[in-house]
């Protein structure tokens, strides 16, 4: 008799219990989304300057591999216009763009280091950490995003060829005066028109692929049009057939590297909120060291094939929800279509005007540009409303990575800050004590902030208190600071006559304190207690007899 193998937990962990039955829904949501993002991902190739098949690409390696290893059910991974942006960014930031013999290869080389620092944070279990990046953070990195990618779509528009986005808002602004000069009226009729058709199918027909529309509608008319004699630029010609595998180039790796830490994070950001916020009620919680362990293999799998960095996107994944998708077979379905278009499709889709894609990428950022999200949250939250507002000044006028940089920074000390800010409550009194509850906690930060917050509530109670009792119960983890910080707080405690009794320190914590003479002595002199409120009887105990014996004197 033999038994066949259980499969990893890590493998197809989507399609755990898969249903025949559910098959047609995955396959109606594999090809709606499909519409969505194949040429929603050729649009944001050119926000790179990079050939349109590197997207079409992204559509099909990274997506296999999150198939195979994501946990969400429905979540559809390939690029985004954030990390479009942020690829053109560094890109143009380590001289790709102008030094560079092999742009592809430095592609291959900075989508493997993206993947490279999410295999690392999936390795030292960093999820939760990246997730503490706020959102403030996020909306004022995507504001800049919005208006740098928008502003350098609009020479486009009017008929040029080349997309500044990569080079700042700035330049894609000095590039938009510079394209009034040689403006292609033909050209921004068809932009106004794909323009108008996405921003009307996106509100009164949202389940609509308008990308496809206007995609399929610039190449008919180019077709059998005559559109290339009225001036309308077209993209460059998409040559047929799947991506073959090559060895990244390594000549700008070190100049890559704070541009791939940077989509990294993004990349994990954005896949994490969008993997949450399609979840149905019912469905697994989404593991964060499990997505950033898929987003990982899809760009390291994907680095080998010519794609850009890869994260969850929203359109196509909200697309593939609405449709119906049940497991990650729809991605499978929606990478069998994309690998259809590239095999099939390559002298169809070279018929695109760059104006065409121009005004998905418009559309899709504008989208970006958040005000009313930014003005309520400077009605509601204005720490909030300046570090956004801050981050996307920052984003318009020195650039994206400088930004996401300065956003982590305040992030990271907004949140230092709060949690170094001591939490006490009194959770218990009996006649001359009081108990003393460390609501975050005691560690090496806000070890001296507590020491002094627990003395100044102690020395300011009326009537005044002999005993403290201390509720240690969140000192999981012991330092030598911390351990230092309590002796001292016992000392400067018992200088104003007042004895300290520590209550429910766990175990792990207990085995460290007693290798210590003070913890030693604490515990030889009956001030360890296993509860409040044995702390509270001692304390009362010790009360009561030092009274007695006082009146009898």
């Amino acid at each position: 008799m033999t038994t066949t193998a259980p499969r990893p937990r890590w493998l197809l962990p989507t399609m755990v219990g898969y249903r025949r039955a559910w098959l047609g829904s995955d396959l109606l949501a594999g090809l709606s989304a499909g519409a969505v993002v194949v040429p929603q991902a050729m649009a944001y190739a050119t926000i790179a300057n990079l050939p349109v098949q590197v997207g079409l690409y992204t559509c099909i390696v990274p997506m296999f591999v999150y198939a195979l290893l994501g946990g969400s059910r429905a979540m559809s991974v390939s690029t985004t216009s954030t990390i479009a942006t942020l690829t053109a960014t560094t890109l143009v930031s380590a001289g790709v763009a102008s030094g560079s013999k092999d742009p592809l290869g430095s592609l291959m080389m900075l989508t493997l280091l993206v993947g490279a620092c999410l295999a690392l944070g999936r390795l030292f279990r960093l999820g939760s950490l990246v997730e503490n990046i706020s959102g403030a953070t996020a909306l004022g990195l995507k504001i800049g995003v919005g208006a740098t990618v928008a502003v350098g779509q609009v020479p486009k528009l009017l008929g040029e060829t080349t997309d500044v986005s990569g080079e700042g808002f700035i330049a894609a602004v000095l590039a938009v005066g510079g394209a009034w000069h040689s403006v292609n009226w033909p050209t921004v009729a068809l932009s106004a028109a794909s323009i108008l058709v996405l921003v009307l199918l996106r509100r009164f027909a949202p389940l609509v692929p308008g990308a496809l529309i206007v995609a399929a509608g610039g190449i008919l008319l180019v077709a059998f049009g005559d559109a290339t004699a009225a001036g309308i630029a077209l993209i460059d010609p998409v040559p047929s057939g799947l991506p073959l595998p090559g060895i990244p180039d390594f000549t700008h790796i070190l100049a890559l590297v704070p541009g791939a830490l940077a989509i990294a994070v993004m990349a994990f950001l954005e896949s994490a909120a969008v993997a949450r916020g399609i979840r149905r009620k019912g469905e697994p919680q989404i593991d964060s060291d499990q997505e950033l362990f898929a987003v990982a293999g899809a760009n390291v799998a994907g680095a080998f094939f010519a794609t850009m960095p890869a994260a969850g996107g929203f359109s196509q994944s909200a697309m593939n929800q609405g449709a119906g998708a049940k497991t990650q077979v729809s991605t499978l379905v929606t990478v069998a279509l994309a690998v259809v278009v590239a095999v099939f499709l390559g002298p169809v889709l070279s018929l695109l005007p760059e104006a065409t894609l121009a005004a998905m990428v418009f559309v899709a950022v504008a989208g970006l540009i958040n005000v009313p999200q930014l003005v309520r949250w400077a009605r509601i939250s204005p720490m909030d409303f300046w570090v956004a507002f801050a981050v996307a000044l920052i984003a318009l006028t020195a650039g994206l990575l400088p930004a996401l940089a300065v956003g982590v920074v305040v992030t990271l000390i907004l949140v230092l800050r709060e949690v170094n800010t001591p939490e006490l409550s009194i959770v218990g009194r009996v006649a001359g004590a009081m108990a003393i509850h460390l609501g975050r906690g005691m560690y090496t930060a806000n070890a001296q902030p507590n020491e002094r917050a627990i003395l100044s509530l102690a020395v300011s109670q009326h009537p005044p208190v002999s005993c403290v009792i201390l509720d240690v119960e969140r000192l999981t983890v012991l330092s030598m600071t911390v351990l230092d910080t309590l002796e001292d707080l016992d000392s400067e405690l018992g200088e104003r006559g007042i004895v300290l009794r520590l209550a429910r320190l766990p175990e792990a914590a207990t085995k460290v304190a007693r290798k210590t003479p003070w913890y030693a002595g604490l515990e030889g002199q009956g001030r360890v207690h296993h509860t409040v409120e044995e702390g509270l009887a001692a304390a009362a105990a010790d009360h009561g007899g030092v009274r007695a014996t006082a009146d009898g004197g």
